[in-house]
């Protein structure tokens, strides 16, 4: 029988693994050498640090993330000590692409801004940025896309530079946290970077923390009346008050917290463990149905006005806010642990294709709008 550890945010864990063997349910930050030293497998999310302090004189074979990340993996020591790894990219990318269009929709309506012909900038455009692009198209919006792999790959054609994705309305950022190297993307939105930013510009960071200098997003923030929504920052989850004091959204790294997204994570790295082990999937999850599934829309009415009252319905990013600034104001050494514990403790959140729209109008656009969204529609 298999010994092995899983993180304790990880969705039906001991479903899915313990037809394997044992399994141990661990807080992510508490998993160290010596838990592992009787392990064979070991499942994790992004605030665990796997590397050779973590593994080395342990029986672990395989190690999975299920996270689309893996800045948190030393992956040249797995493979050169021949241990099995699997992520789970793709996996929440549709909830991160609702998290950032419940954050623009919600800012933009705010402020009583048309979304149709605003200019959005993807920096990224894989599993999620390709997401975003599509929805923007089909809301009206401009896309400029910028992502340098993909356009050493593919060619000029669909992509611009990043001083080009400056002078959008909204730029969201999309891409993996790269600390060295030619794609090198830690402080990608650095000082002067920040500087190029039009004043006024709605910037989303949903990536990782350290894509953005949070210490010249203080001072771009007060200098140019940017409109920040945060995810993720730097030194999780010893996170920056004084950022979070300016941001006009910030959140505990939870954009991808769907119940669909985190059980995808599990589904993909189950399968990779069966493959690893030679075996058969056998266990699928089942998940309940969502709550109020059908929303009734027969109102005329602004787009923007509509779609932010169908979304906040669903996901209100704003309770989502509202909880991470409670952390303004406590007591520095409690932060990490009321960090953590806000995404421990996170409610059960479903994505949009588990709702249907039913509704008599008959617009054209905002039908489009709501199927690319992956609503049901009922006329």
């Amino acid at each position: 029988m298999m010994n092995i550890i899983v993180d304790e945010n990880i969705s039906f864990a001991k479903e899915a693994f313990s037809h394997f063997g044992n399994v141990f349910i661990i807080h992510g930050r508490e998993i160290n050498n010596h838990l592992l030293k009787k392990t064979d497998a070991l499942i994790v999310r992004s605030i665990t640090k796997v590397d050779k302090n973590l593994l080395n004189g342990t029986p672990v074979k395989f190690v999975g993330t299920a996270t689309i990340g893996t800045d948190h993996i030393d992956l040249e020591y797995l493979n050169t000590n021949n241990i099995c790894f699997s992520d789970a990219k793709g996996c929440n990318a549709d909830a991160v692409t609702e998290y950032v269009f419940a954050s623009i929709i919600k800012l933009l309506n705010e402020n009583n801004l048309s979304i149709k012909g605003r200019t959005i900038g993807i920096v990224g455009t894989g599993n999620i940025g390709s997401r975003i692009a599509r929805i923007s198209e089909a809301m009206g919006m401009k896309v400029f896309k910028n992502d340098p792999p993909l356009q050493r790959k593919y060619g000029t054609k669909d992509f611009v530079s990043l001083n080009e994705i400056f002078s959008c309305d909204i730029i969201t950022s999309h891409v993996p946290l790269n600390k060295s190297g030619i794609d090198k993307t830690i402080h990608l939105f650095d000082k002067k970077n920040l500087n190029n930013i039009n004043n006024d510009t709605i910037l989303i960071n949903t990536s990782r923390g350290p894509v953005a200098d949070n210490t010249a997003l203080i001072e771009a923030i007060d200098n140019k009346s940017l409109h920040v929504v945060l995810d993720v920052w730097e030194n999780e989850p010893d996170i920056d008050i004084s950022l979070l004091e300016r941001v006009k959204i910030g959140t505990p790294h939870i954009a991808g917290y769907s119940l669909e997204g985190k059980v995808n994570g599990t589904v993909i790295i189950y399968n990779a463990l069966c493959k690893f082990l030679g075996e058969q999937p056998v266990w699928k999850p089942s998940l309940p149905l969502a709550g109020s599934p059908v929303i009734n829309i027969n109102q005329t009415g602004n787009n923007g006005e509509e779609l932010n009252n169908i979304i906040s319905r669903i996901y209100d990013i704003k309770k989502d806010n509202d909880k991470m600034k409670k952390l303004i104001g406590i007591p520095k050494a409690q932060i990490p642990n009321s960090f953590d514990t806000l995404r421990k403790e996170y409610p059960l959140r479903r994505e949009f294709n588990n709702f249907t729209i039913r509704t008599n109008r008959d617009e054209e656009a905002l039908i489009r709008i709501l199927k690319a969204f992956r609503f049901e529609i009922e006329n």
